[in-house]
């Protein structure tokens, strides 16, 4: 009943099968409506909108917090992953180095690589987690730079293993995307080994455009260094310090409106419950890897995998991408196959039109 509640607020899957959550999550009733209402804020206060909402950021910082269990002082608000994981690296001393997944997404592994940085990669393949700890072992790097889930094709890191692999390994610094991840399972920042989590809220956290935030351990100010400085580095509840750590993640204005959607957002994870949404992501997902495991259609990599995420990529052609657009499923081409995502406004009636096109 809950996930059937929590469905209503998405018309969007009305009218076609969605399963494109990894390209953008949809938006929600409620989160349309407060997009609604702070606009008309602006559209008729002027700067009283500022001064209306001048509250907002750390209430989102708090929201965040709460829900994956990190401390407000150390969260920092963006627009998207990229601008924080950029403004990120220019702090990172010239002679670190650092591992990368092959293939793992462009906004990870391209800023990383555009500076002189030693890097090393890991192939991601079946025994991913064998394959990193032995890159641990041999290259020592300073810095492990990665999606926790694979966006081509749902392949995830388990929380087990990166606390095993930050007990191990306690020098290297862990910076994780969570944007394929978060709003899918329960997640403790606090007791995760993850050093810095990244996460663009418009996807799984069906949050809307132009939100993003980034959680830190305190520890980290140790190593990064970040420059950016500017109005807003030092305003508000949480950066009322100079040269605080999170204001220099937010040199300038940030938007109200788009950052403010993540607290409908959080509210209806809240209702809904977020073990609820696991458990509940984790039975579609298991019937959805089951189904296309049958008809040959998932990379062996994948189907030899105990654990895997929302995220399929699918054995298919531009023929099969075409048939399934004509058949109003809404799904992406990645790398070289067809990708579609799960979430919990997905049914089982979904997977069987998916299935009933493929077949």
């Amino acid at each position: 009943m809950l996930m059937k509640n929590l469905r209503k607020q998405f018309p969007a899957h009305k009218t076609q099968t969605y399963l494109n959550t990894a390209g953008i999550g949809l938006m929600s009733e409620t989160v349309f409506d407060f997009k609604a209402d702070k606009n008309l804020d602006l559209l008729t206060l002027g700067s009283g909108f500022m001064e209306k909402h001048a509250t907002i950021y750390a209430e989102v910082r708090e929201a965040v917090a709460e829900l994956f269990a990190g401390n407000p002082q150390y969260i920092a608000l963006l627009p998207n992953f990229s601008i924080g994981f950029n403004t990120l690296l220019e702090a990172v001393p010239q002679n670190a180095s650092f591992l990368l997944l092959k293939q793992d997404y462009p906004s990870v592994n391209m800023p990383v690589e555009a500076r002189n940085f030693t890097i090393d990669y890991v192939q991601i393949q079946e025994n991913l987690e064998d394959a990193i700890y032995e890159a641990f072992q041999t290259k020592q790097p300073t810095v492990f730079a990665f999606s926790i889930v694979q966006y081509l094709n749902g392949i995830k890191l388990s929380q087990a293993f990166l606390k095993k692999l930050k007990s191990d390994f306690p020098d290297t610094l862990l910076l994780a995307d969570g944007t394929q991840y978060c709003g899918t399972e329960v997640f403790d920042f606090e007791n995760s080994r993850i050093d810095v989590l990244g996460v663009s809220a418009y996807k799984w956290l069906n949050a809307g455009l132009g939100t993003a935030f980034f959680m830190f351990k305190p520890e980290v100010e140790n190593f990064f260094k970040p420059k950016m400085l500017g109005y807003g580095s030092n305003l508000g509840k949480y950066k009322e310090q100079r040269n605080s750590f999170i204001g220099k993640f937010e040199a300038g204005h940030l938007d109200a409106t788009n950052i403010g959607s993540l607290l409908p957002a959080i509210d209806l994870i809240k209702q809904a419950g977020q073990e609820n949404i696991q458990q509940y992501l984790e039975e579609l997902s298991s019937k959805v890897k089951t189904a296309l495991t049958d008809l040959d259609l998932l990379e062996k990599s994948v189907v030899k995998r105990k654990e895997h995420s929302t995220i399929f990529n699918i054995k298919g052609d531009d023929a099969l991408f075409e048939k399934l657009t004509a058949n109003n499923i809404i799904c992406s081409q990645r790398g070289e196959g067809i990708r579609v995502g799960f979430h919990h406004y997905n049914t089982e009636e979904d997977l069987e039109k998916l299935l009933s096109v493929l077949q």
